[in-house]
């Protein structure tokens, strides 16, 4: 039997697709995690952002040369990159023998077994397979799930649904059985995510159902802690807030992508939102619920910002104090509206206006940790790290993006331990604390 390895690039939805790849490919070949025992490789590649491209052609030409050496027999790339460059890479890299695009998944097993090579990618707006089987790749304790696919916000700037199509919500009984089978295998937090996961249910139910479903997910046996990414701020709504806060496994963290506060500029990448609308809606989830971990991501150096909007911006997060922050300097995506902008701002300034703002946040990060000293949080491990310390995370930091919390303990712990730790010393992004009590 052949034998099947995976690399995975970009963001957890690609680590999603993956695991679905696995898991219907485990029914021809052996899957395994060395490179150089396997005789096909699978490259899940990214196409979201410059770096991101960049990451996967260098990817595809480390395992080129591994085909060369005559470790590899077969390169299979996937994902966005195959999506949208299939010709190019065609022509450039001839080394690779299959494309695999972004909606079909469900059909790798037979696409290997029948197909030579040459390209096979199709329209990325049909509908997601009911169901597919799923190979955990990462922790076996925490595991993504995907609830829609494709995007129709058309930000100027972005590429996702040319890649990835119109937004299709998955029917919530698939998804409540893939939480139940991950339940059963361990898992005990669930990261719900999508393109937007705010609008989930639209398509199908006509209303959104994104407040019903996670209060589903969070009845399923099992299951302790339910985290939420991607709400865009447009469509969050009341039945939503209220239903953060009053379910307990329900994580108060909200990571809402602003992208920019100034009218002009969100006029110009086409969010559906105003400076107003934002600010109302920050408000409301810290009156809701005080304890709320706001995250959210700006992108700086959009053609046309001037530095009086940037400097709104910058008054913005001073005044805001988000619980997390990334910044992204503006990236030039070909085949955007914002691609064919005038008024490009120069890259050294793009970059000091994310370092500029980075710096603000991380000033505003050290205040806050400072604030946390001899407070009590539930945390969930991740990781031993050396004797009597682990890694670990409270609710307001999801695994990868954001800090984590060293615990000190005599006891010993293990990934998933759901564990009450006071905190004793704090970092700029991240936490010490010592183990005071199993919680969970």
């Amino acid at each position: 039997m052949e034998k099947i390895h995976i690399i995975t690039l970009g963001c957890s939805k690609n680590t999603v697709d993956s695991e679905y790849m696995l898991g219907v490919l485990k029914e021809g070949y052996e899957l395994t995690s060395d490179i150089e025992e396997s005789d096909i490789v699978i490259i899940n590649t990214c196409a979201f952002i410059k770096d991101a491209k960049e990451e996967s052609i260098n990817t595809i030409f480390e395992v080129v040369n591994l085909k060369n050496d005559g470790i590899v027999k077969k390169i299979v790339v996937a994902g966005c990159l195959s999506q949208r460059y299939y010709e190019e890479l065609l022509k450039e890299i001839p080394e690779i023998d299959l494309f695999i695009g972004t909606s079909n998944y469900d059909e790798i097993l037979k696409i290997l077994e029948e197909s030579k090579a040459g390209a096979v990618v199709t329209n990325p707006s049909r509908i997601i397979p009911d169901r597919l089987p799923r190979v955990l790749t990462e922790s076996k304790h925490y595991a993504y799930v995907k609830i829609a696919e494709g995007c129709d916000n058309l930000c100027t700037y972005c590429i996702i649904p040319q890649l990835r199509g119109k937004y299709r919500s998955r029917k919530m009984e698939d998804i409540l059985e893939e939480v139940g089978f991950l339940a059963e295998k361990g898992i005990r937090e669930i990261i719900v995510i999508a393109q937007d996961t705010s609008k989930y249910g639209i398509d199908l139910y006509g209303e959104k159902k994104l407040h019903t479903l996670l209060e589903r997910i969070s009845e399923i046996e099992g299951v302790e802690w339910v985290r939420v990414h991607y709400i865009y701020p447009e469509d969050f709504y009341g039945e939503l807030l209220e239903t953060f806060a009053v379910n307990e496994k329900l994580l108060n963290y909200f990571e809402i992508p602003l992208q920019h506060v100034n009218d002009n500029v969100l006029k110009r990448m086409n969010r559906h939102t105003n400076r107003k609308s934002i600010e109302a809606l920050l408000t409301s989830i810290r009156n809701r619920i005080p304890d709320a971990a706001i995250r959210t991501t700006f992108i700086v150096g959009f053609p046309g910002e001037t530095e009086e909007q940037f400097e709104e911006l910058e008054k913005f997060v001073e005044e805001f104090k988000f619980d997390r922050l990334g910044v992204f300097a503006y990236s030039e995506e070909e085949g955007t509206p914002a691609a064919r902008m005038m008024e490009r701002i120069d890259e050294d300034i793009r970059e000091e206006r994310r370092s500029i703002l980075m710096e603000k946040q991380m000033n505003i990060s050290i205040e806050k940790n400072k604030g946390f000293i001899n407070k009590r949080f539930d945390v969930i491990i991740d990781s031993y790290v050396e004797e009597n310390r682990y890694i670990g995370r409270t609710y307001m930091d999801s695994p990868d993006i954001d800090g984590v919390v060293y615990v000190d303990s005599k006891h010993e712990l293990k990934p998933g331990d759901i564990v009450d730790v006071k905190i004793t010393e704090s970092l700029e992004y991240d936490l010490i604390g010592e183990y005071y009590e199993l919680a969970q």
